[in-house]
């Protein structure tokens, strides 16, 4: 059996380092596009899982494929701080006080945005600013407080944000000058996500003397039927020449979530294929 050292001199198993046995995850934005990966990679590690989302019937859902009896469905708006007292309460009553926090739960424009929101910054809405502030941003900072707050008083865990390279990075707009209409990536996801970073730090920091570690994951672009002339042009910025599948950021989400990363808080951890490096 493969073994690591443990800082003490002795040496841990690498299967132990990577157990969630006797953990509790939150999981928001569960029915997403890649929340049901981590949700999937979560009980795969023995942990008791909690999968929250407004709409838990989203037809990208993978939930639904799931045959668990760790698996806890929560209908939550993680923009209502009473919504998320109301999930909490629940996976207490299920399971036990939650250890783990996946904020994954986000918005970015949607499939049928109007021309003014994938249009020139001078003319971006406001309320389509401060619709995608209230889920990224303000949503994070409720689940942090509620959540993050009950897994402090606990007295030891794991809180991972989901962020993007457009947190890092300004999207490149040449990638959408192919389109027929004028498209502009909008500003508010790109500034939502990179205050995921501070957000992060700052709580790495304050709840770092109760033993609860914060980081930041932060994914490049994930494959999604997306037309040919866009995936050429992403594609052309990877060094990995694609885009990432679906499956391949959870090994990451249990990395944080685990001991494995016992030494690792307030840190972004970039998962993008190298498409930041040039």
């Amino acid at each position: 059996m493969t073994k690591t050292h443990n800082g003490t001199g002795s040496i841990t198993p690498v299967d132990k380092l990577f157990s969630l046995s006797g953990k509790v995850a939150i999981v928001t934005g569960a029915a997403g596009q890649l929340g049901g990966e981590y949700v999937q990679t979560l009980l795969a590690a023995n942990a008791s899982v909690a999968a929250f989302d407004i709409r838990l019937d989203n037809p990208k859902s993978k939930l639904g494929e799931i045959d668990s009896d760790n698996l806890l469905l929560v209908e939550a708006d993680i923009t209502k701080r009473k919504s998320l007292e109301e999930g909490l309460e629940e996976v207490e009553s299920r399971f036990a006080p939650p250890t783990i926090l996946v904020n994954n739960a986000a918005v970015d424009a949607p499939p049928n945005a109007s021309e003014q929101e994938t249009g020139p910054f001078e003319t971006y809405p406001e309320s389509s600013w401060r619709a995608i502030m209230d889920v990224n941003l303000t949503g994070m900072f409720l689940s942090c407080q509620v959540i993050g707050g009950a897994i402090a008083k606990g007295g030891k865990g794991s809180i991972i944000n989901i962020s993007s390279i457009y947190g890092n990075l300004s999207p490149d707009q040449r990638l959408y000058e192919y389109k027929e209409e004028p498209f502009f990536k909008p500003v508010s996801y790109s500034v939502s996500k990179s205050g995921v970073l501070n957000l992060t730090r700052y709580l790495a920091t304050y709840w770092a003397q109760e033993g609860v570690r914060v980081n930041t994951l932060t994914l490049g672009g994930v494959f999604n039927n997306q037309d040919e002339t866009f995936l050429k042009n992403y594609c052309s910025k990877v060094p990995l020449g694609r885009m990432a599948e679906e499956g391949e950021y959870s090994s990451a989400v249990l990395f944080l979530a685990s001991d494995a990363s016992s030494y690792m808080t307030g840190a972004n951890l970039i998962i993008d294929g190298g498409y930041s490096c040039w």
